[in-house]
């Protein structure tokens, strides 16, 4: 049987914030899913070659390829996505480019239905930090908008900066940690985000996948739960 919903995590961490949000979406559908961690995938950016145009087929011969086909054939995708640079994560926007060869003439992207996840670090409640979240959504939104996949909607997770497992977060001029929290931060003082930890995440979940649930069986099927 096909998989209804196809979870994409583009964080190259193992075992990440973005990849556990993402599964437990997934898991709270009920419906039948499959989840994909870009990196562990061999995948090349989009050349921009059109090779696909006449039979929507990409060009590349990577992961790519496989990963189209799988995108194709379900009925909803949650994407987990990150903000390195307060932007969208270079893997989870080659992910997007690379569904593009499924566009062409018939538009096969169009009438699906999209939900993302973003980790930050950078949350927007916070002061004097770039608006990373709201950078990403756009992104994705945008991305959607264009293919007519249907926005399900999306959640946020605060995540970490790389700089609390380098090993000179605390001393580094330039650590990522003084950047967001101030000059007097430590890893100690801000402590290590763990999506389990925080109390409103598991019910944000749960919330999202039962709106792919209800976007996937037409709004007619009770919750799973």
């Amino acid at each position: 049987m096909e998989v209804q919903v196809l979870g994409v995590s583009g964080s190259p961490v193992p075992d990440s914030n973005t990849d556990r949000a993402v599964k437990l979406v997934l898991n709270h559908t009920g419906l039948r899913t499959r989840f994909v961690k870009l990196s562990e995938l061999r995948l090349e950016p989009c050349r921009g070659c059109l090779g696909c145009v006449e039979n929507n087929q990409c060009t590349v011969d990577d992961d790519g390829r496989s990963l189209a086909e799988a995108f194709r054939t379900a009925s909803a995708f949650v994407l987990g996505a990150f903000t390195p640079y307060n932007s969208l994560d270079a893997r989870s926007k080659m992910f997007m480019e690379r569904m593009y060869c499924l566009r062409h003439q018939t538009g096969r992207n169009s009438g699906k239905f999209g939900a993302y996840v973003i980790t930050t670090a950078c949350p927007p409640y916070g002061s004097n930090v770039p608006p990373a979240f709201e950078t990403a959504t756009s992104q994705i939104r945008s991305w959607m908008a264009e293919e007519g996949i249907l926005e399900i909607g999306g959640m946020l997770v605060v995540g970490n900066v790389p700089c609390i497992r380098c090993g000179h977060g605390d001393a580094c001029m330039v650590s990522g940690i003084k950047l967001i929290h101030g000059s007097e931060a430590t890893i100690a003082s801000v402590g290590i985000q763990r999506f389990e930890d925080d109390p409103l995440a598991e019910d944000n979940a749960k919330q999202l996948a039962l709106q792919v649930r209800r976007a996937v069986l037409g709004n007619l099927d009770a919750p799973a739960g």
